[in-house]
């Protein structure tokens, strides 16, 4: 399991977002308050954003957050009003590398899983592969649970063109229902189009690890925010509700949906 955020509102340098925070995610690595499944966060970790022609990119690492040399400089240097982060815990059998660090991103999206399918590569790889056309596929670069998932996501949207992402999370979850019966599912996911993120707090056969957001705190003025734990001592943090998908926007309030 892994402790994953997500920023949405007015340009800030990314050291505000990841390393400032009373309760960041570099604390979060080595000192995390609501981990279930591991003690620290250190297989790696990873950051996402949107460039100047309003793509997505990401910058990932196998190295602990706590020792990334590069990390300070670019924590001054680059700003954007929309992040996405995440810290790594490696479920068993899945290789700390490169290709299996998050966040994922593909032409539009950039995609973060917090949880495991129980016996994933024994159990649903297949079904999820041979649901994936041979484009989406070829395009997986690892093998984790988290990118088949991405990868399935992305088929169901690629198969629509006129569905909405909500819409598109809630089948993708549908199908893993299916697919998943009576075993062990932790399904926390945070994703971004760009200009929307949407979380979602969901499981299978046991509860879906913690989740929080907050459209209200002084660190982070006029944003909003949701993190696997809080990252600020601020009081208006709420959890998610479980089987919900949460949507932000920078010109709305947040939005839950009942799954």
């Amino acid at each position: 399991m892994c402790r994953m955020a997500a920023y949405l509102g007015p340009t800030i340098h990314l050291d505000q977002f990841l390393t400032r925070p009373a309760h960041s995610l570099v604390v979060q690595s080595y000192a995390p308050q609501e981990l279930v499944y591991a003690k620290v966060n250190a297989d790696g970790y990873g950051y996402g954003w949107y460039d100047t022609n309003n793509l997505p990119t990401n910058y990932r690492s196998t190295m602990p957050i706590w020792s990334d040399p590069n990390l300070e400089g670019l924590g001054r240097g680059l700003e954007s009003d929309l992040w996405l982060a995440y810290i790594r815990s490696a479920t068993q059998g899945s290789s700390v590398n490169h290709s299996n660090t998050q966040p994922f991103y593909d032409n539009e999206l950039l995609f973060m899983h917090n949880g495991y399918i129980e016996n994933f590569s024994t159990h649903i790889h297949h079904e999820i592969s041979d649901y994936l056309s041979n484009a989406t596929r070829t395009g997986i670069q690892g093998n984790t649970d988290s990118e088949y998932i991405f990868a399935l996501l992305r088929e169901i949207l690629n198969n629509n063109e006129d569905i909405s992402i909500e819409d598109a999370c809630a089948q993708m979850l549908e199908l893993l229902s299916g697919w998943i019966g009576d075993t062990t599912a932790l399904l926390n996911f945070i994703i971004s189009d760009g200009d929307f993120i949407y979380a979602i707090k969901h499981g299978f056969n046991h509860d879906s690890p913690s989740l929080y957001y907050t459209a209200d705190d002084d660190f982070f003025p006029d944003a909003q925010l949701i993190a696997s734990e809080r990252l600020t001592r601020g009081k208006l943090w709420q959890p998610v509700p479980e089987h919900h998908i949460l949507i932000l926007s920078s010109d709305e309030p947040p939005e839950l949906v009942s799954l």
